[in-house]
């Protein structure tokens, strides 16, 4: 398993042979239609030219379903999304798009399941899709779910051997956390017992403006959540990818038990 970071919850995966790229944002500006409370540009375009087995897009909103993004990419490329996600790419004219509703799932060139699980809330009546995915070939498995919030239906596919989630809350005076890490990444780690966990939802080579950035509060670091494992005597090694590194990420066979 190859898991490259484009930075922010932009990830190329590659699992079982199949090269998936998961909520990209690799060129253009990221802008929610108010500029002047937030606006976000790269340092350092990543638009990706090699072969995509599937697009896989976790929310609708601008941060996942990028639009400068997806529309330069080609759109033949068949696309895996939570339903708000799959009307952006539908209107973008992709052709093939398959829509997944919590407990769906779907098999990608017989390599590769992904289910969709619930995700993070996005007010008061819709909640996006997190993600598993498991290489038939190996039963190696990953879990992403890129604000920290997580289902208690997880419990039942444990254990799951890579994690990529925040792993440091990112918080609002008054708000409190909007990104979910320094809590919820050890709790989805007992859940899980992962080999590996990766933060997403980071800033590395990107500019951020507006009123909202001189608010915006990191809480935890990864050195804190390494030492909350270590005492709740789990092994998880937690890895800090820079963007554009490709990691190969050496899984160990778990012993099976009756």
């Amino acid at each position: 398993m190859y898991l490259t970071w484009l930075d922010n919850n932009s990830w190329l995966m590659e699992i079982g042979g199949q090269r998936i790229l998961v909520d990209p944002w690799l060129v253009g500006e990221l802008s929610f239609g108010l500029d002047w409370l937030f606006k976000a540009s790269l340092k350092q375009e990543r638009l990706i030219s090699e072969d995509i087995d599937l697009i896989l897009l976790s929310q609708g909103l601008p941060d996942h379903a990028h639009l400068p993004t997806l529309k330069q990419l080609d759109h033949k490329i068949p696309v895996v999304a939570s339903p708000n996600a799959a009307k952006v790419v539908q209107d973008l004219g992709y052709i093939s798009v398959t829509c997944l509703e919590h407990g769906e799932s779907f098999t990608l060139n017989n390599q590769v399941e992904i289910r969709a699980l619930p995700g993070s809330p996005i007010g008061p009546t819709l909640t996006e899709n997190s993600y598993l995915l498991k290489e038939l070939a190996t039963n190696f498995s990953l879990y992403y779910e890129p604000h920290g919030y997580h289902s208690p239906q997880l419990k039942q596919f444990a254990p799951v051997d890579v994690i990529i989630t925040p792993t440091v809350d990112l918080a609002l005076p008054l708000v409190g956390a909007i990104i979910r890490g320094t809590n919820s990444a050890l709790e989805v780690s007992k859940w899980l017992e992962p080999q590996f966990i990766l933060p997403t939802a980071a800033k590395a080579d990107a500019i951020y403006e507006g009123l909202m950035v001189n608010f915006l509060k990191a809480v935890g670091t990864a050195e804190d959540l390494r030492a909350s494992l270590e005492k709740n005597n789990l092994t998880t090694q937690v890895l800090e990818p820079k963007p554009g590194d490709r990691l190969k990420l050496a899984l160990k066979k778990r012993a099976v038990t009756c």
